[in-house]
């Protein structure tokens, strides 16, 4: 007996809630318009100014092609959204709210490729190129410390040199004195000790040069490391102030290869192999058989120790030579538009607010999608003519007593009766 009652008051509040949501989209459609344009003629701001950035001309055409170009996208922004703020919320079958829902991502991925990241550039885009600048800045840094740390490595090779020098001298102050062949003198040992022994000494003060040009090159490279970086965070257009870091970058660039050519490790190696190879011996001067026989196994012995000393040196050449190079660092100019890409990671706001500025009326469309299905949930919910307003009653009621009188047969009306005969006459 009650189920009636209650199911019409449940379709009421029903009808309430969907006239209710109903003046709702009815207020909200007054300036969803105007609200999608300004976005739209926001984004429209912001890829001009990223497009831009893009030309090298800066003449009237170059001025045009970008305000033609960010009118376009402002159009295209407002025309797309405008058809999936009317067209998706009004779709009741899923399939084709899921086709629709397909061409809007289409279309997202359509906007952000023609208008979010030129967003992207005009905000982060000078910030963007500066982190290119810092980022070269560190790998040349890197190029300049580790070639010096190679050439300073090399030049520890002087030590080595200095020492198999040492030993020779005191192999030949020994001939002198008699006590290595026994023939006391300046004989065919000792010319032969005193050729390595001199030889050394000139690789030793070779090297010895080498230390002043390698500490001037470390210090102008530094030089012109701190010249850039106060480029980076000196004021003005990036692009100025780009174009003098690249004229830094190429003086610092032959810096770096010149510390390569400093190092002497190739030279130390090169001398170690000639170190025995190139022997010149002298002819025996003893005066005796036995004498010159001397000689002969002292030169032998000091050709063993000759080799030793070589071995040596080129062991120790080798582990500087074994280092792995430093990387070449070139510096490539970029632009705002792909600094920001390529630094994506370090402007994830910037990306955000880009984006979000082209895809914000997604969001309304997936609000409308849900306020119209529940009005239509709604109204399926209660009878046909619940939903009928006073005034549409009474249309309708009208309507009905109009069907009504249409439909009733009028009764036919009775045919005039016939007028009788005159018989006056007869």
């Amino acid at each position: 007996m009650d189920e009636r009652p209650e199911h019409d008051d449940h379709s009421q509040r029903g009808l309430r809630h969907v006239r209710e949501l109903e003046g709702h989209l009815a207020w909200l459609d007054t300036f969803s318009g105007v609200a999608l344009g300004v976005l739209s003629a926001a984004s429209g701001i912001y890829t001009y100014l990223g497009v831009s950035g893009l030309l090298d001309d800066t003449g009237a055409f170059s001025f045009f092609a970008a305000a033609a170009y960010s009118i376009a996208v402002s159009v295209g922004i407002f025309v797309f959204w405008s058809y999936m703020l009317r067209l998706l919320p009004a779709m009741q079958n899923t399939g084709n709210k899921l086709k629709l829902t397909g061409a809007m991502a289409l279309g997202c991925a359509a906007i952000i490729a023609m208008s979010s990241w030129l967003n992207a550039a005009a905000l982060a885009g000078a910030a963007a190129v500066e982190q290119h600048l810092a980022t070269t800045v560190q790998s040349y840094q890197s190029a300049l410390e580790e070639s010096h740390d190679i050439a300073i490595s090399a030049q520890a090779l002087e030590r080595d040199v200095a020492r198999v020098r040492q030993s020779f001298e005191d192999l030949s102050a020994q001939e002198a004195d008699g006590n290595l062949s026994g023939l006391a003198g300046r004989g065919a040992v000792f010319r032969v000790l005193s050729q390595k022994a001199s030889e050394l000494s000139a690789l030793e003060e070779q090297i010895a040069a080498q230390s002043p040009l390698i500490d001037s090159a470390f210090d102008e490279g530094n030089a012109l490391l701190s010249q850039m970086r106060a480029l980076i965070v000196e004021q003005g257009p990036v692009e100025a102030r780009s174009v003098a870091f690249s004229e830094e970058a190429v003086r610092l660039a032959g810096l770096v290869a010149q510390l390569r050519q400093l190092s002497v490790a190739p030279l130390v190696d090169r001398a170690a192999a000639d170190l025995s190879a190139s022997v010149v011996l002298p002819e025996l001067d003893g005066s005796t058989p036995d004498g010159q026989m001397a000689q002969q196994q002292t030169i032998s012995s000091v050709m063993d120790v000759l080799q030793l000393r070589a071995d040596s040196l080129a062991q120790a050449a080798d582990q500087v030579l074994a280092r792995p190079a430093p990387a070449d660092v070139v510096y490539t100019p970029v632009s705002a538009a792909d600094a920001v890409i390529l630094y994506a990671g370090n402007f994830v706001p910037s990306w955000a607010g880009a984006i979000a500025i082209d895809l914000l009326p997604a969001v309304l469309v997936l609000i409308l999608m849900v306020t119209q299905s529940a009005i239509r949930e709604n109204r399926h919910t209660a009878p046909a003519v619940d939903g009928l307003t006073l005034g549409e009653l009474r249309a309708a009621m009208y309507a009905m007593r109009e069907v009504e009188q249409d439909s009733t047969p009028r009764p036919t009306p009775a045919p005039a009766p016939m007028p009788k005969p005159d018989t006056s006459d007869t």
